[in-house]
């Protein structure tokens, strides 16, 4: 867990990416077409075990400057570049706004397609 310090008039601040994770979720699920936000379970590192569950949302944070990697799952039908466009677009206004904090970049990550069932089926 990485935070982030601001000092402010009469203190500081502290901002945990583990926040900034939190809010790019949501922001990334705010979006149309967006199923889940989740990580894929059988990823390379995963499976050799390097790693051990890998993360929906990762936050790296260097000279107070994010970069973002958001995974999804999306609705099947969706098109998926101006889905991931407005996945970015999303993320980054939102973090910047809630936080102060100056997103460098998004990066969208597909996990799945998620299919919606009729009602009573599985």
């Amino acid at each position: 867990m990485e935070v982030k310090d601001q000092n402010l008039v009469g203190g500081s601040l502290q901002i945990s990416t583990d926040v900034i994770a939190k809010i790019a979720r949501l922001a990334a699920l705010e979006v149309d077409g967006v199923r889940e936000v989740k990580a894929c379970p059988y990823s390379m590192k995963s499976l050799l075990g390097r790693l051990a569950t890998p993360k929906p949302v990762e936050v790296t944070l260097q000279d107070e400057v994010a970069e973002i990697t958001v995974n999804v799952t999306i609705a099947y039908g969706a098109r998926i570049p101006a889905l991931s466009e407005k996945v970015q677009q999303n993320v980054k206004a939102s973090v910047q706004n809630m936080t102060s904090i100056t997103v460098s970049r998004v990066n969208v990550v597909i996990t799945g397609v998620g299919v919606e069932m009729p009602d009573g089926e599985e």
